[in-house]
């Protein structure tokens, strides 16, 4: 019954969207009705959420630096605009995301920033991150900007300022708070709990992923993920792969976690990682750190501590061929870190493209944390259990 009462709004949406202007507006309110239907679980194996893993504890790395930074963009703004970017720290708005153009997003835009504002938004992200993610989560900012001129300088969807903070509670040394970066190509939720950090869910995306021309000609993204999942996949053996491999056909796109796929259910799929050998599990680790090594490398390193600790409960998975040129999806997923890679059919440059499968032009890849872990729910639990509100 649910699945068909989806269908029967998803085929509104298209009329609505063929008939009237206001499309973002008719999109965000029946994904938001129908996204938010469900309260949050979180991605699973089988619709049950393990318990015990995760805890509050110190985790020996500082938070201060993206407290200060979140404290100094909040008072660069009008008293309206902090209104539009705060929310409460277990609001749905962590949910609302989407890695689409046509959405109504909240908070306070970048192309709506003065110079301080912006740099004040800017300095939060580089607080929070790491160098690297900080300079590819710029860079697929900056592709988008080559999407709108590679679209006839379409900047009314596309562009590199097109994109939204928010924050959720107050910026504090105890008391939880997070906040989202929200636009086409790029969503980031980043929880904070005394100094512990999590990621997640985070959407990293790119149509094109090399740009051919214009402002920011030669930019790129995603491209050491790319060649290092098929350096992984080519290092395994031939009975390995054949359990890797789920399909070696790749007709569309396979990505399950991307918005509003909170309560996915996601069966672990593929080879185990305690098949693998010493060399193996290293090409494997460097490659989940490539991910994970987008929040700043204290935390970073506290999460591939995580991780580690379960990697013999590790899978991985692949769809698609595996020669150097080869268009495909992976997967690795175990009870902490669900991290997919897709190379995904044209969207914004159909008209450019000489097929509609997959192509290696666009990229779409999520980090989230199963088992009700996402944005820090399962901390946040926590917390309220010990210090009631």
């Amino acid at each position: 019954m649910r699945k068909r009462i989806v269908q029967w709004l998803l085929g509104l949406v298209v009329i609505a969207i063929l008939i009237y202007t206001n499309r973002a507006t008719i999109l965000t309110t029946v994904v938001d009705i129908v996204g938010l239907s469900d309260p949050f679980v979180g991605v699973t194996t089988n619709g049950v959420v393990r318990e015990g893993l995760f805890s509050i504890a110190a985790s020996g790395a500082t938070t201060d630096p993206m407290r200060q930074a979140a404290s100094d963009f909040l008072a660069s703004l009008s008293p309206d605009e902090r209104g539009e970017a705060s929310f409460d720290i277990d609001d749905d708005e962590w949910r609302r995301w989407m890695n689409i153009h046509l959405y109504d997003r909240r908070g306070v835009g970048f192309l709506h920033m003065g110079e301080q504002q912006k740099e004040a938004g800017y300095g939060l992200l580089a607080a929070s991150l790491s160098e690297r993610g900080y300079a590819q989560a710029r860079d697929i900012m900056r592709l988008d900007t080559t999407l709108g001129e590679l679209n006839g300088d379409d900047f009314e969807w596309y562009g590199e300022e097109r994109f939204w903070l928010t924050l959720m509670g107050e910026p504090d040394p105890v008391e939880p708070w997070g906040w989202q970066l929200d636009g086409h190509h790029l969503v980031i939720n980043y929880f904070v709990l005394g100094d512990q950090v999590v990621m997640s869910p985070v959407f990293l995306g790119a149509e094109p992923v090399i740009a051919p021309s214009g402002r920011h000609a030669g930019v790129s993204v995603l491209q050491r993920e790319q060649n290092q999942g098929l350096a992984v996949i080519n290092s395994l053996t031939s009975q390995q792969q054949s359990q890797a491999v789920r399909s070696s056909v790749k007709s569309g796109n396979n990505a399950v976690g991307e918005f509003y796929s909170d309560n996915v259910v996601v069966e672990f799929a593929g080879v185990p990682v305690s098949s693998f050998d010493d060399q193996q599990r290293d090409q494997l680790l460097a490659l989940i750190e490539l991910f994970v090594g987008h929040m700043d490398d204290a935390h970073a390193r506290v999460k591939m501590e995580e991780i580690n600790r379960y990697l013999d409960e590790t899978y991985f998975a692949w769809v698609g061929e595996t020669s150097a040129d080869a268009v495909f999806y992976y997967r690795i997923h175990s009870p902490v870190v669900l991290i997919e890679f897709d190379h995904q059919s044209p969207i914004g440059l159909r008209h450019l493209a000489t097929t509609d499968g997959p192509q290696r032009n666009h990229i779409h890849a999520v980090i989230r944390t199963p088992n009700g872990n996402d944005y820090g729910k399962d901390l946040l639990r926590q917390h309220y259990a010990e210090h009631p509100h």
